[in-house]
């Protein structure tokens, strides 16, 4: 599946502009850390951009998120890695994550929410005013965006990454695709 295949089924599937681009982030740091881990960005780009392709399918019924999503991507002929990642990256289903794909999607996913979060915070709320410092400072603030699991941000150790790396990675990923994130 090409990019723009993927892109379209991703907005066939996810209407809320917001999750569109949180789907677009997670993609940018998948490619950013396929890049880092030279493994091939492609495949990454399309676990990130897919990765919640039945969030709004659903949202009512959490313990289906990404196991409807993973079957549906199947079906399609998408390679088996990007569906093991699709499906074991909600934490509720505790699956393993064999791969290091797997594992950067699972701690990507809610790095993408702090990032811009921080990001909402900032005077100017632009990414290009965020810097690691200030992610890192966020983050150890566990009353800000709970949503934002850091545990599983954490797990970025799984991929032998320091927590500082990870986010500046992320947060350099997410910098270069700022006017689509609209910050």
């Amino acid at each position: 599946m090409q990019r723009n295949e993927a892109l379209e089924l991703m907005e066939e599937n996810i209407k809320q502009k917001n999750l569109r681009k949180h789907c677009l982030a997670v993609e940018a740091v998948m490619a950013e850390l396929a890049n880092y881990f030279d493994k091939d960005e492609h495949k990454w780009r399309l676990a990130g951009l897919l990765h919640d392709i039945d969030y709004e399918d659903t949202a009512d019924q959490p313990e289906k998120h990404s196991q409807i999503g993973a079957d549906m991507l199947s079906k399609m002929g998408m390679e088996a890695k990007i569906v093991d990642a699709v499906r074991a990256h909600n934490g509720m289903h505790e699956l393993p994550r064999k791969t290091l794909m797997a594992k950067a999607l699972y701690a990507a996913d809610p790095l993408t929410g702090l990032i811009v979060a921080s990001a909402l915070i900032h005077p100017d709320k632009k990414l290009g005013s965020l810097d690691t410092e200030f992610v890192l400072n966020r983050y150890g603030d566990s009353s800000f965006a709970k949503g934002a699991d850091r545990d599983v941000i954490a797990s970025c150790k799984e991929m032998d990454l320091e927590l500082k790396e990870f986010v500046d990675l992320s947060l350099s990923a997410m910098k270069g695709i700022s006017d689509e994130l609209g910050l």
